[in-house]
């Protein structure tokens, strides 16, 4: 029996660790699909930001984040602060505990949870890219992975006040996605739009990324990543139910993705008479951003539908935002945070136990919190050192003025 045990643990904890390896494997992705999606001249320093960001997420998580998150009172408000990751569970501890025995390693607990932490602060980085500070980018990374993200993850993965009023998010739609996408909204409202992006008379002009090859690798990377991101959140997979589980996440993870794309192209080509390839993209996405917060309870069939609506909604967010002049070069907004609230309400159409009001008050709440708190620390930061470059660095590109390199120096020049 001991030995039975024993190998549960090993094999959790090796599945938790194999799946927190995929999940950071989306940090490629963000890093290709961002590269791709902006100009030449700004390729180097979208590349620092991702490198970098996720170095910074892994430390402050380390050093504050995971406590506040999983160290704090069930049921409340308020989080404790402290540091570091808990103690490592023993043999005994695993042995004595029967039934509430630890089933996989506390330093994969944290493993897997810091890469979803890096997940949310890569969807800000495409949102504004192209015109912001490299280092006022880094110094909210660091608020951002190390507060503003644990306190509203501790509400709902911590056993916070959401997850006591019912609120259901399986994997991350709100607490991983709307958050990424409400901090880049609070981030874009101070920075303003690109340089010739929008007219005086309203017109909005298209400012194409450099690489689409790129940029499709990337989408793949992500795809690829998602299975560990709703695969690893389900936390056990050495029986036969929970193996069962995981099978059901995958395949309807596979599924939203190929109808959000299917659904994207489709719309696109009947709004713009063409096959809108970077929209083909951002409806997979939005698929997977859709069924990240219900992803075991639907058939494969429905699963495909959701990812469908959220392939739809993410082409008329994108028109919307723009028509608004929100600019957000990769559509980080649209997929993440409009259809992440799609998500979150879906889970009321095959999850028996989720309640409307409950979803609603985790949009609301999640919405509020990350929005105000953004608003204020990118404010600060806009104060002490500003967050946009100049108007001629951002012509000249944000290569030159904040790596001093570029990326394809071969066949671009900063001075034109």
């Amino acid at each position: 029996m001991e030995d039975i045990v024993q190998i549960k643990y090993a094999l959790d904890t090796f599945y938790f660790l194999v799946c927190g390896a995929l999940v950071m494997w989306m940090a490629a992705g963000f890093a290709m699909l961002e590269a791709g999606l902006v100009r030449a001249k700004n390729t180097t320093e979208i590349l620092t930001k991702n490198v970098a960001l996720y170095a910074v997420a892994c430390t402050m998580y380390l050093l504050i984040g995971y406590h506040i998150m999983y160290s704090s009172p069930e049921g409340g408000i308020f989080p404790s602060f402290g540091v570091l990751i808990g103690a490592e569970n023993t043999v005994e501890d695993v042995l004595a505990g029967g039934d509430d025995a630890p089933y996989y390693s506390v330093a994969s607990d944290f493993f897997f949870q810091v890469v979803f932490v890096a997940t949310a602060m890569s969807i800000v980085s495409g949102a504004v890219a192209e015109r912001m500070k490299l280092f006022a980018f880094l110094v909210f990374a660091v608020i951002m992975t190390g507060f503003i993200y644990p306190i509203q993850g501790f509400w709902k993965w911590g056993g916070g006040f959401l997850n006591e009023a019912g609120f259901l998010d399986f994997a991350g739609s709100g607490v991983v996605h709307l958050t990424g996408a409400t901090a880049a909204l609070a981030g874009v409202l101070l920075l303003g739009a690109r340089k010739g992006k929008y007219g005086s008379n309203g017109q909005i002009s298209a400012i194409p990324g450099a690489n689409l090859p790129l940029a499709t690798l990337g989408m793949f990377i992500l795809w690829l990543g998602w299975f560990g991101f709703n695969g690893g959140s389900q936390l056990v997979v050495s029986n036969i139910s929970d193996a069962n589980a995981v099978a059901q996440i995958f395949l309807n993870t596979n599924a939203a993705a190929a109808g959000g794309l299917i659904a994207g192209l489709v719309v696109a080509r009947i709004l713009f008479g063409k096959a809108d390839l970077t929209m083909a993209l951002n409806g997979a996405l939005a698929g997977l951003v859709a069924i990240t917060a219900e992803p075991l309870t639907p058939g494969g069939l429905q699963a495909t539908l959701i990812g469908a609506v959220g392939g739809v909604i993410v082409v008329f967010s994108v028109l919307a935002l723009d028509k608004l002049k929100i600019d957000d070069p990769v559509g980080a907004i649209s997929v993440h945070g409009v259809v992440g609230i799609w998500g979150l309400l879906a889970v009321c159409l095959t999850n028996g136990d989720a309640s409307l009001k409950a979803q609603l008050l985790g949009i609301v709440v999640i919405f509020l919190w990350v929005f105000i708190s953004s608003l204020i620390v990118w404010s600060i930061i806009k104060l002490v050192m500003g967050l946009r470059v100049s108007e001629e660095e951002e012509y000249e590109g944000v290569d030159i003025s904040e790596c001093g390199m570029e990326a394809y120096p071969e066949f671009t020049s900063s001075k034109k």
